[in-house]
């Protein structure tokens, strides 16, 4: 019968999704319906969840860098939020009943953002290298090691004597790049994948600690390896389809009971604290208004690792069995409030702008945007390959230009190439009313990313009243309507140029 789960999990994830609400929400809504009809999950389903975790664990472990969290921003911000979040979820989860052992771990999981929800987000805007972005995963990432803490203690119990060869797994680092350098077809990738996350899960376990933790481990011994990003590419879609089996069993715990209820309503109208106290946070640590705003709405949501520690937890019978129930139907709330946020980001900045940079501090910000493109006559926005080729002929041709970017290291990268490019936020309407461009005569947007983004630039620069070109790259004729809309002209990509240049070449043959 796992094909019930199978299948109801894929209707209601495609029906949410369909109205821009995370697939997750009907994986729980699934677990939740099938609660209902007396369904007993096999074995299977399990098994499939505590993969799910397993493998979630090891790509997080990945990207578990140093460079990327000692940063006073990051770790600052990361912790104080979880110490001040945890000292108002404290007194709420002991209100509703829960031990001072219970509440204690509720409430700091409770502090956790949703690592999946803002990776995806974040993903498919294109923004993970952005300096908000890296910013909300360098928190994130602060908040997963915390929660991997939380399962040691509640999942694991008196190490063995042989775990101190643990130790030694950083002495296997060069063997294992050694070996995955060495592999090079798609299927034994994905086999190497899979073997590294349940071989750190069955070696933790051989010790008595938590197998969870020894997928992270697995993951940490390839950070910073060039074919990192390979091995999390090959297992993404297994860890993905996994993971609907954790969310369906959570889901299976069916609905709270009535104080459930009241505890699960009493936590959502705490999730805008959460959220002014994140975006007060990354006011005080000096950042720009805009970067904060951002930072917070991709981190308001609760964290599928809330469900993942608060299970493990469960399971060692420190927190009550219905409190996972709660914990599922929260972050499932939580999910669906986040998507809406995320999705009129722009429209509520736009809308709040104005009394939030109030509280943005009189000093240079670490994310510190230009003000002036001084003689540059020529812009290139984005500096993908197409931006970068734009701007060097630019140069080759001896023209005053200058490039700008959202992402940090691509704009050292440049500048260390010689080439003249700035750190902006394309997407930031105060940039534009801020910027003095008054000798560029043209404006070339080679941004990846989609046409929305591009069409809301050129409405920017046309309401500022520039009067130059505003060349566009676009993909096919719909999006090359919006542009000439906006006041923009659109490029086609180069691949529609090479169709119609093959096309010509095969006709001329004929004649």
């Amino acid at each position: 019968m796992d094909i019930v789960w199978i299948g109801l999990a894929f209707f209601l994830g495609l029906l949410l999704n369909r109205v821009h609400i995370p697939p997750l929400v009907g994986y729980l809504l699934a677990g939740i319906g099938l609660s209902f009809t007396g369904y007993e999950p096999g074995i299977l389903l399990h098994e499939i969840a505590h993969l799910g975790v397993i493998f979630l664990l090891f790509t997080v472990g990945l990207h578990i860098s140093l460079k990327n969290i000692l940063q006073k921003e990051v770790l600052g911000v990361g912790l104080i939020h979880l110490m001040i979040s945890a000292g108002i979820f404290i007194p709420v989860g002991l209100y509703f009943g829960l031990s001072t052992e219970a509440a204690v771990i509720v409430a700091i999981t409770l502090g956790f953002s949703s690592t999946v929800l803002a990776a995806k987000g974040l993903e498919t805007r294109n923004e993970l290298s952005s300096y908000y972005g890296r910013l909300s995963i360098g928190i994130l990432i602060v908040q997963d090691l915390v929660a991997i803490g939380i399962i040691a203690y509640a999942g694991g119990g008196v190490p063995s004597p042989w775990a101190v060869i643990l130790l030694g797994l950083p002495l296997l680092r060069p063997l294992l790049s050694r070996l995955l350098y060495i592999v090079e077809r798609d299927e034994l990738l994905l086999l190497m994948a899979l073997s590294l996350a349940m071989g750190g899960d069955a070696l933790f376990e051989a010790v008595n600690l938590s197998g969870e933790l020894g997928a992270l481990v697995m993951g940490m011994l390839f950070v910073n390896d060039e074919k990192a990003d390979q091995l999390e590419k090959k297992i993404w879609g297994i860890k993905e389809a996994f993971l609907v089996g954790f969310f369906l069993e959570i889901g299976l715990g069916g609905f709270p009971d009535t104080s459930g209820f009241y505890f699960v309503g009493v936590l959502l109208l705490l999730l805008p604290l959460k959220a002014v106290l994140f975006y007060g946070l990354f006011v005080a640590f000096k950042l720009r208004s805009r970067t904060s705003f951002l930072s917070t709405v991709t981190l308001t949501a609760y964290s599928e690792f809330t469900l993942i520690a608060g299970a493990v937890a469960a399971s060692a019978g420190i927190i009550p069995g219905e409190v996972i129930v709660i914990l599922g139907l929260l972050t499932a709330v939580s999910y669906v409030i986040n998507s809406v946020l995320v999705r009129y980001e722009d429209v509520l900045w736009q809308r709040t702008s104005s009394l939030l940079r109030r509280f943005e501090r009189d000093v240079k910000h670490p994310d510190h945007q230009p003000v002036s493109l001084g003689a540059a006559q020529y812009l290139v926005i984005g500096m993908g390959l197409t931006g970068q080729a734009a701007l060097k002929m630019f140069n080759q041709e001896n023209q005053a230009a200058v490039g700008i970017d959202i992402n940090p290291d691509r704009v050292k990268q440049i500048l260390d190439e010689g080439y003249r490019v700035l750190y902006a936020d394309a997407q930031d309407a105060l940039f534009w009313e801020e910027l003095d461009m008054q000798k560029v005569k043209t404006i070339l947007i080679a941004m990846s990313g989609d046409i929305y983004t591009k069409e809301f630039i050129v409405e920017q620069l046309r309401r500022k009243k520039y009067r130059g070109t505003i060349r566009v790259l676009t993909q096919n004729e719909r999006e090359g309507e919006r542009i000439l809309k906006a006041g923009g002209t659109p490029v086609s990509v180069p691949a529609v140029q090479m169709g119609e240049k093959l096309a010509k070449m095969s006709l001329e043959e004929q004649d």
